[in-house]
């Protein structure tokens, strides 16, 4: 119940936070370019809070917390003729100019923000992990370019990554703007050595070049030792307790927990006997394998859990902190980063090299947003800057109904020297509807599949 809370939570703020921003943006401008804005909404259907502005703008807070919007005096829209006295304020009566601005106003300040919010996180401190590798799967790219285990990522391209987060976003990012893929790494003895990996082997959807490079985040061996028996799970029934201490499992040595889960997890069922060290005496218990379903396949469990020791992370922890000025500009530089990354990644969804599963939807935002709000004040500022960039560039494309489709059509007014004709603007405001009802069916449809998947 308390993640839901969370999660509710998280969306409600990041929502209203970042669709407040995009829209006093275009306020903001809006009045700044002599426009009369008659209501300024955050959030859709019936008003549960309104008060009036000196400057005759209504301001409104309504039920529906998934939007908002800045609606100006406009003759097209106006259902009286406007009085004389006020026809210069209708946003129709502006120049190309103001009004392309006033548009991309809302884009701009989400950015604006991003950036805001990246500088705080800098400069606060950023807890991340250190990025040590884990051992390479046989077979992988980097264990065939000689990486090893325990070898710490310094830079990627010429670019330093001080956090694991910051590798993978500069790998994720070269391997689609560069041939090969150069990585400076410090070894577990101390030296330094530089690999190189062809990128034309590499996939860019994150999660299968991650796998296919075989990069995962170091994972200190954990002692076999028992903290908690299940029970009546398998550990249980084999008279396992606390504090036991697993040495063999028929008789070859297993000397961390990662290894005694893997060979559990192929041996569903089946019988082993284990040998376990208890008050400084070694003891042997037979163990019948339990059973479950992962992700449809077929594991063995114990049914007990580890004792992880409350140091063991210690070493590879990290915090990313910057001066204020230093973190100013690490923020405007992350943004554009962001955005850029965005962009090139949505370019290769379209041609088929990303997968479309990875469009989340609000249900997938508002787990994100609870996950992170719970985390502390700055891993959410990290998601609001990431929201806010992804809804500044969402918003700026050429599609109809959207702030970029606006810009499109200015930009062909700019062109041909007249407005685009109604029935054009018609004809574009259907097929933005229908892309973007088709946009929100598919993010629905990948929620409801990671959750009921």
């Amino acid at each position: 119940m308390s993640s839901v809370i969370w999660s509710v939570f998280g969306f409600i703020v990041a929502i209203g936070v970042l669709v407040t921003f995009h829209e006093f943006g275009h306020y903001w401008v809006a009045r700044r370019c002599g426009v009369k804005v008659l209501r300024f909404s955050v959030g859709f259907g019936r008003p549960l809070w309104r008060r009036n502005l000196a400057n005759g703008t209504e301001l409104v807070l309504a039920a529906i917390p998934l939007g908002g919007y800045v609606k100006m005096l406009d003759e097209r829209e106006s259902e009286e003729p406007i009085p004389d006295e006020l026809q210069d304020q209708a946003f129709n009566r502006k120049s190309l100019a103001q009004r392309s601005a006033i548009v991309a106003a809302g884009p701009v300040f989400n950015f604006v923000l991003a950036a805001v919010f990246y500088w705080a996180t800098y400069v606060i401190g950023v807890p991340d992990m250190r990025p040590v590798i884990d051992a390479p799967p046989a077979g992988s790219l980097l264990a065939e370019a000689g990486a090893v285990g325990g070898s710490e990522i310094d830079a990627v391209n010429g670019e330093a990554t001080p956090t694991w987060t910051s590798a993978r976003m500069a790998l994720l990012d070269q391997a689609m703007a560069a041939d090969t893929l150069r990585l400076r790494m410090t070894e577990p003895g101390g030296g330094s050595r530089e690999i190189a990996i062809d990128t034309a082997g590499v996939p860019v959807d994150p999660e299968p070049m991650f796998e296919t490079l075989g990069l995962g985040l170091y994972r200190p061996e954990i002692p076999p030792r028992i903290a908690e028996v299940v029970p009546g799970e398998p550990a249980a029934a084999a008279g396992l307790q606390a504090g036991d201490l697993i040495v063999a499992l028929d008789g070859e040595p297993m000397a961390s927990w990662r290894a005694l889960v893997e060979w559990l997890r192929a041996h569903p069922g089946e019988q082993t006997v284990l040998t376990v060290e208890r008050g400084g005496e070694q003891l042997t218990r037979e163990l019948t394998v339990g059973s479950a379903i992962d992700g449809g396949e077929q594991v063995g469990r114990l049914g007990a859990r580890v004792d992880v020791p409350a140091d063991l992370w210690q070493d590879f922890r990290t915090i990313h902190r910057e001066g204020v000025m230093e973190a100013a500009v690490s923020g405007v530089g992350e943004t554009v980063s962001v955005a850029w990354l965005t962009l090139r990644m949505m370019g290769r969804m379209i041609v088929g090299d990303v997968s479309v599963d990875n469009i989340s939807g609000p249900l997938q935002i508002a787990q994100y947003a609870g996950y992170t709000a719970a985390a502390g004040l700055v891993t959410y500022l990290g998601f609001l800057a990431l929201i806010s960039v992804s809804l500044g560039v969402l918003n700026l494309l050429p599609v109809p109904m959207l702030d970029g489709g606006h810009l499109l059509y200015y930009l062909v007014e700019a062109i041909k020297g007249s407005p685009v004709s109604e029935r054009t603007q018609i004809l574009g405001q259907q097929l933005g509807l229908l892309m973007l009802a088709g946009l929100m069916g598919l993010a629905f449809y990948n929620d409801l599949s990671r959750l009921f998947g």
